[in-house]
């Protein structure tokens, strides 16, 4: 909401204090202002001119020489290039030696053969948004709408020497998305009480309940509805001075029926619409929920087929407006109209948001709508806007109000005790000095003995328990005043949680091991989001994506690190290890949200090892890959519980280089390289992945890791050469040799692996070191001996193994 100081002015007495200062005032009792917005920065030596006579250019057909009184004893000539320059016109000209907007320098000079002293501007050509520009001048020169002092500097007549304080309104003071919100903050900061325009509205035209009927078929959606009649108004343009007010708060004028509803807008904080009186043939009008796939067309020219969520204004049949966010094209006020219907209502926010939502129709009133209004301020801004309109537009006011709903909730009492504000805020005010506070906020109080009860009142609904009214004694007290004070009792100790932990400890490994880490977006085409899966999942499209690659959430991390290694190919870097930790989306049922799953995913690709004098260069393999997984799940305290299986449901993933990793009798994930087709697809060289899901390492019960003394007595290593068939996995042969070597071993590693005509075709020979040790006494070559020929037996029984 940008706040205009000069009408800010007008309403309560700033004492001259400079802009910003009033900004980094009201920073500091808690709104924080974005900016403080100066039209005129940066512009200088722009005037007003008087065009005198004009005539074709005499090499151009569309260009016009201009005769331009600029208050000088003589007029100068300006050539013009605009369609709508003419003659007897006041217009903006900047002269020889002025800046205009984007610090562009005007000059004397010539256009092709004719001299120009300067420049007739467009409102875009001093800086105005176009968005803003009044539409009989979007492609033109403006002109002012009567005769203004000629040669005067410009600035003071387009407002542009007014400030504009840009308040960041959080959702718990939506009270100040309104000048009039503004106020009571402002003169509460400064001791002032706010000052308003008084209304009084002389109705002379017919009751109101006899020009239209009202009902509302959902009252607790629709706790007010108000509406009257202005009959035979004029739409023209507004004055100047209203038109000032919208475009500087970023609304362009339309005319004045328009104008009128959204400078109530901006006055009051209350939404209001306007229909075409004549247009509602039935001249009644029914609030209601919309039917399923009920037509309606906005004023934007849009069809809808609405919701039953949907609030709809209707003549009783089809709808005119979707209540709180945009008026319909049937009922649109255009110059023909003369008779004016107006409404001012509160909509339920909830309601209002969703058909926001669902439409896209963020307008300024569904904003406020969303937030709340000041419930006490519906009926004065229906009577403001009828008064606005009777004198702009030399309308008849209906006498009256037709009431479709009117209830207003009941204003808050707060006992407020001085004793506990001044304890939770360590600090030592006087109750007098809490009263004066409260009455510069314009609350109604009573004394209870040493407590204060406080009437809330309902312009301020964000406010309704002590805690409250104790934010706002601090706040306008001064929280600069508020002594530093130490925390008094047992204080709670800070920790990472397990799952806090959890992910720290794994950043740390992989970027130990060399690992960069990265962050990609959560937001993909629909084939990545559900790649790398076993089955291929439900996409969870959004309901309104900003472009079609960012249209759905992620359901794996591994496509993110994909689009990152082909950006760094891209950009000539080959050899790239890189992890990431975020959530991945797994869909639920259409009645719920979808459940955020921590994971851990890495990427290799390129070189293992560079080349150098003493070693050639090696490409990443598989094992480079396993074996950081392996090191990762050893520091995560899981190794001992993990093996590894043949992963054949993963079709993006190389069918004869990936392992499926499993915890116990859970999937913790997966380690592989990427399927030969995806690669030739992308343009990738070989790259391997892994993807491990973090919360199946929550979920399980882990040993507690018990730390070992350091062995006393000598370890006995024995090697162990076998000839299995080739579909017997070493696992199998781990997992064996461990059940049968007794409790003395300690370690199984395999250390050479051959096959060739001489093993014997589909055979293979895996050796294995075998590491025995018991911390208590020497091992004997006895024992040692048992413990071989105990695994050398079940080896040959059980996988009908050839000790060589």
């Amino acid at each position: 909401m940008k706040i205009s100081y000069q009408w800010l002015n007008q309403m309560v007495d700033l004492h001259g204090i400079d802009p910003q200062k009033l900004a980094d005032q009201v920073s500091v009792t808690g709104i924080e202002v974005a900016s403080v917005i100066a039209p005129d920065a940066g512009l200088k030596k722009i005037v007003i001119g008087h065009i005198l006579s004009t005539k074709p250019h005499p090499d151009s057909d569309h260009l016009t020489l201009c005769q331009v009184d600029l208050g000088d004893s003589e007029p100068v000539q300006i050539v013009c290039g605009a369609p709508n320059v003419a003659e007897d016109q006041y217009v903006i000209v900047a002269l020889p030696g002025s800046r205009i907007a984007g610090n562009v320098k005007i000059k004397r000079g010539k256009m092709r053969g004719e001299a120009s002293e300067g420049m007739i501007c467009a409102l875009q050509e001093i800086g105005f948004s176009e968005s803003v520009v009044p539409k009989e001048f979007a492609n033109g020169i403006y002109v002012f709408p009567q005769p203004e002092p000629v040669g005067a500097a410009v600035f003071p007549y387009l407002g542009m020497d007014d400030r504009l304080i840009d308040f960041d309104i959080t959702p718990n003071r939506a009270d100040t998305l309104g000048m009039h919100g503004a106020a009571y903050e402002v003169g509460a900061m400064l001791h002032e009480k706010p000052r308003f325009p008084e209304v009084n509205l002389h109705a002379t035209g017919l009751p109101t309940e006899r020009l239209i009927d009202v009902q509302v078929t959902e009252p607790e959606l629709v706790p007010q509805y108000l509406m009257k009649v202005v009959s035979n108004v004029t739409i023209k343009p507004s004055p100047l001075w209203l038109q000032i007010r919208l475009w500087n708060n970023g609304i362009r004028p339309i005319n004045n029926v328009v104008d009128v509803t959204n400078f109530v807008l901006l006055e009051y904080g209350q939404p209001l619409h306007a229909f075409d009186y004549d247009k509602i043939a039935s001249k009644k009008i029914l609030v209601r929920q919309a039917h399923q796939n009920e037509p309606f067309t906005t004023l934007d020219e849009q069809e809808w087929q609405l919701r039953p969520t949907d609030l709809v204004i209707t003549d009783g049949q089809k709808p005119l407006a979707l209540a709180g966010v945009m008026g319909g094209l049937d009922s649109e006020i255009t110059p023909s109209t003369t008779n004016v219907l107006l409404e001012s209502a509160v909509f339920n926010g909830t309601a209002i948001r969703k058909t926001a939502q669902w439409t896209n129709l963020h307008s300024e009133a569904s904003t406020r709508f969303e937030k709340g209004i000041n419930q006490d301020d519906v009926a004065h801004a229906l009577d403001r806007a009828v008064q606005l309109l009777c004198d702009l537009a030399e309308g008849t006011a209906s006498e009256g109000v037709a009431v479709g709903n009117q209830v207003l909730p009941a204003e808050p009492q707060v006992l407020l005790d001085p004793a506990r504000v001044n304890h939770v805020l360590g600090t030592e005010i006087s109750a007098a000095a809490m009263r004066a506070i409260l009455t510069d906020l314009q609350f109604d109080y009573q004394d209870q003995g040493a407590k204060i009860l406080v009437t809330i009142p309902r312009r301020r609904w964000d406010i309704s328990i002590e805690a409250d009214l104790i934010e706002e004694i601090a706040r306008l007290y001064g929280y600069d005043k508020l002594p530093s004070t130490l925390p008094t009792g047992v204080q709670t100790r800070g920790a990472y949680n397990q799952r806090q932990q959890l992910i720290r400890t794994a950043k740390r490994n992989l970027l130990a091991q060399g690992l960069d880490e990265v962050i990609s977006y959560s937001l993909l085409t629909a084939p990545q989001a559900t790649a790398f899966a076993a089955q291929a999942p439900e996409p969870i499209k959004l309901a309104w994506p900003m472009t079609q690659d960012h249209a759905y959430l992620r359901e794996n991390l591994v496509s993110g690190l994909i689009l990152d290694l082909q950006y760094n190919l891209a950009h000539k870097q080959n050899d790239v290890q890189i992890f990431e930790q975020g959530n991945v989306f797994i869909p639920q049922d259409a009645e719920r949200q979808p459940r955020e799953v921590p994971m851990i995913a890495a990427l290799w690709s390129g070189a293992a090892t560079d080349a150098s004098w003493l070693q050639k260069e090696r490409p990443v393999d598989f094992y480079d890959a396993k074996g950081v997984v392996e090191n990762l799940l050893a520091v995560l305290g899981v190794a001992e519980q993990v093996h590894y299986e043949t992963e054949t449901d993963l079709t993006d993933l190389h069918p004869g280089r990936t392992a499926r990793i499993m915890l116990g009798t859970e999937k913790l994930g997966f380690v592989g390289e990427v399927h030969p087709s995806w690669q030739h697809e992308m343009g990738l060289p070989a790259t391997y992945v892994m993807q491990l899901d973090l919360s199946v390492i929550l979920a399980a019960e882990l040993p507690a890791l018990v730390a070992q003394p350091a062995a006393k007595y000598p370890a006995v290593d024995r090697d162990l050469a076998l000839i299995l068939d080739q579909h017997v996995t070493n696992a199998a042969v781990v997992t064996l040799i461990q059940a049968n070597a007794g409790k003395y071993l300690h370690n199984v590693q395999i250390f050479d692996v051959f096959a060739g005509d001489k093993i014997g075709h589909h055979k293979r020979s895996l050796a294995y070191r075998l590491h025995f040790q018991d911390p208590n006494a020497t091992l004997t070559d006895e024992e040692i001996n048992r413990a071989m020929t105990k695994v050398t037996t079940a080896l040959v029984e059980q996988l009908q193994a050839q000790v060589r």
